[in-house]
């Protein structure tokens, strides 16, 4: 497909075949366990925040996970969680500069800082478990990791732009994409829309709040630019109109996104108009035959739709990183369900992606063909296989193997190269 334009190869969106051949689209667990309704009141409804999760999230005495920002929705805080291996706790460590404690090299010069979601983080593992430390230690030099549990690709870039104005800034960025949800994430008004009773699910979910509005971008259909569109709750105080289910219908109900979250959950009083329109601007074959097909069109959509919006926010990141006179690589990071699929030999789901990187000549890693290229080496089932490195998030273990997936593409994107693979005598004097 063409990254340039919206015109793309039609996809079907009756066989799912062009997104995901094989029978069905890429899964997403959090749209699988979101709840089912009738209406698209009925489901705004249920994802109504109550006044107790509000209040908690911005009580500065509890001990949240995340703090609110304006901007980007929120931002993380020091804590422990018991989210780790087995069943262990974790530590995260975040200093005053807003990055995660950095172990390995801290105290050289540091021109490499990573960005992304809690793939970049490393969500469940402690401090100096974390790729970016054992890649630091392996390389001589430090990574810094401003990754946050949550964020999608958009949300990452606003951070790098944040950061790369001050004195933490460097000169080659990290911009991590993980696996489908990131993409949805650039384009959510309000994630917690999609997460949101999943999430409460969860132990210890009032402490572990997130996902209210953030700044989020959207697509052009005539033109095929991206809109920046800020947040529109940028007060703490503002929080609590999602408390009021009919401020959130009222206010979201004609939501592109929401229409479509909406009809992949079953809701029959979608704008059928509205979303065929979006189907055919981005070449998609829309069907309302039957409540499946309704679904599976919207969910045909909304993933399309996000990926053409992801190599927008591509675009916008390598832009202005060549502004700053910065490099910029992408990291393609993925979820066990995605890697289990690739090791089964399935087509990806983010080919046009990946198209579109080596088209455009931008520096990219990708960790799904590491993968399956491992695999090859076992005898054993790929469920079997993903469940060595995942824990929900990567396990200490599955950060290593990333680590060393990435770590050829780096060093040859490097100038000069680290002290590790520096050319020269067999001793080189040691930087401190």
């Amino acid at each position: 497909s063409s990254a340039g334009s919206l015109a793309a190869s039609p996809v079907m969106a009756g066989s799912l075949g062009a997104l995901h051949p094989g029978g069905a689209l890429p899964q997403n667990p959090v749209h699988d366990r979101a709840i089912k309704a009738t209406t698209i009141r009925e489901y705004l409804r249920s994802v109504t925040c109550s006044r107790k999760e509000v209040e908690t999230f911005l009580d500065p005495k509890q001990p949240n996970w995340a703090k609110f920002d304006p901007e980007l929705g929120y931002t993380l805080r020091t804590n422990v969680l018991k989210d780790g291996m087995d069943g262990c706790r974790t530590v995260e460590t975040f200093v005053k500069t807003g990055e995660r404690l950095t172990i390995n090299g801290a105290q050289k010069p540091c021109r490499m800082n990573a960005y992304g979601n809690s793939f970049t983080l490393c969500q469940e593992t402690s401090d100096g478990e974390t790729w970016e430390e054992y890649l630091a230690a392996h390389l001589g030099e430090p990574i810094r990791n401003f990754g946050i549990g949550g964020y999608g690709t958009y949300q990452a870039f606003l951070r790098m732009k944040r950061e790369e104005t001050t004195p933490s800034g460097a000169e080659y960025s990290l911009l991590t994409i993980w696996d489908l949800d990131d993409y949805f994430r650039s384009i959510d008004a309000w994630r917690w829309i999609r997460f949101g009773p999943w999430w409460r699910t969860q132990p210890g979910h009032l402490n572990m709040f997130h996902g209210n509005p953030w700044n989020h971008i959207r697509l052009n259909l005539q033109s095929g630019e991206p809109i920046e569109i800020e947040n529109s709750f940028r007060t703490p105080e503002s929080l609590y109109k999602l408390c009021d289910p009919d401020f959130v219908y009222e206010h979201f109900k004609d939501d592109l996104v929401v229409q479509l979250v909406a009809a992949e959950n079953g809701a029959t009083d979608i704008n059928r108009t509205e979303l065929k329109r979006v189907a055919e601007a981005l070449n998609v074959k829309p069907s309302f035959e039957s409540a499946e097909a309704t679904v599976r069109t919207a969910r045909a959509v909304h993933t399309e739709y996000a990926l053409r919006v992801g190599m927008r926010v591509i675009e916008k990141a390598r832009a202005y990183a060549g502004s700053q006179r910065k490099k910029l690589m992408v990291l393609l990071s993925f979820g066990a369900h995605s890697v289990a699929a690739a090791c089964e030999g399935r087509p990806r789901f983010d080919q046009s992606v990946v198209n579109f990187l080596r088209e455009r000549g931008i520096p990219f890693a990708d960790v799904l063909e590491k993968h399956a290229e491992d695999f090859r080496s076992f005898k054993i089932s790929p469920q079997e296989y993903a469940d060595r490195f995942y824990i929900g998030h990567y396990s200490p273990k599955g950060n290593h193997f990333f680590a060393f997936a990435v770590k050829d593409a780096i060093v040859n994107w490097l100038d000069p190269k680290p002290l590790a693979y520096r050319k020269g005598s067999e001793t080189i004097p040691a930087v401190i």
